[in-house]
């Protein structure tokens, strides 16, 4: 759907590298019929952003929590079933879930540090349709520091003003319900957070492509920082204005779900029993 040819919009593109010749092959947004198929599109991403993240390692245990708002009931939300493995999520064992916790389609139990943090955040904002969380190696060692990443390359720069570090329980499991409420309000306005001595979360209010791709760049950031920093020799950090202007065309939200789409297509091409 994603691939067919394109003609430029008469609108304002909503980023620089939407291409304006006519008639050449790049990714579109889809338009959806009904709300089954808009649901089932949705479905299939977030699958496919739990594959991506066994593709990335992201995996430990049964840590790790992805959702996505459901299009027809916002005070619902899919998300990862509790004890599968990254590698082995797919669209029919899915689960839905409300705010508070409670599985209303789907066999698998729900993890509830998962719903704490997540439903707290979809509860208080509405604009967010995705979230992504998982206990990766850089971005738990990084979140040790309590300290934002800085922009020491185009790539860190995407997150230049964008992110937050929450230092509200910091460390302690999130498996009551105020741990959520004491990170909730940090995500306006941001699409990412360093929650100290815990890890990475990404939020978006775009889609679950953009949280994805986006938590996956950050993972890579803080490894890129740390391993400059292991050098033991100070980076040169991008200049301020031009960290934004970086961030302003290539850290979007759109450019996130623009990364993820060759993801996408080739999780289908080699892992097709995701979409079962």
């Amino acid at each position: 759907m994603h691939n067919a040819p394109t003609t430029a919009p008469a609108h304002s593109k909503p980023s620089i590298y939407e291409p304006t010749q006519a008639g050449v092959i790049f990714p579109t947004k889809p338009t959806f019929k009904n709300v089954e198929s808009e649901r089932l599109h949705l479905k299939q991403r977030l699958v496919a952003a739990c594959r991506a993240f066994a593709l990335e390692k992201f995996d430990y245990g049964f840590a790790g929590h992805l959702t996505i708002r459901d299009p027809e009931h916002p005070e619902l939300y899919w998300t990862n079933p509790m004890c599968v493995h990254f590698a082995q999520v797919k669209v029919s064992n899915l689960i839905l879930a409300d705010h508070k916790g409670r599985v209303v389609e789907g066999r698998h139990a729900i993890n509830r540090a998962g719903f704490v943090l997540h439903g707290a955040v979809h509860e208080a904002h509405p604009d967010i349709v995705a979230m992504c969380h998982a206990h990766t190696v850089y971005g738990t060692a990084f979140a040790a520091l309590g300290r934002p990443l800085e922009p020491i390359s185009q790539d860190a720069a995407a997150f230049f003003e964008d992110h937050v570090v929450i230092k509200d329980e910091a460390g302690q499991v999130a498996v009551e319900e105020k741990a959520g409420l004491a990170v909730c309000d940090w995500f306006t306005g941001v699409k990412a957070a360093i929650h100290q001595n815990h890890g990475l979360l990404t939020a978006s209010r775009h889609s679950i492509e953009a949280a994805a791709f986006w938590f996956i760049a950050l993972e890579r950031c803080c490894k890129q920082q740390m391993l400059v920093e292991a050098s033991g020799h100070k980076p040169v950090l991008v200049p301020p204005d031009k960290a934004r202007y970086s961030r302003e065309h290539v850290g979007s939200e759109y450019i996130g779900w623009l990364h993820f789409q060759s993801i996408y297509d080739h999780l289908v091409a080699t892992q097709p029993d995701m979409l079962t």
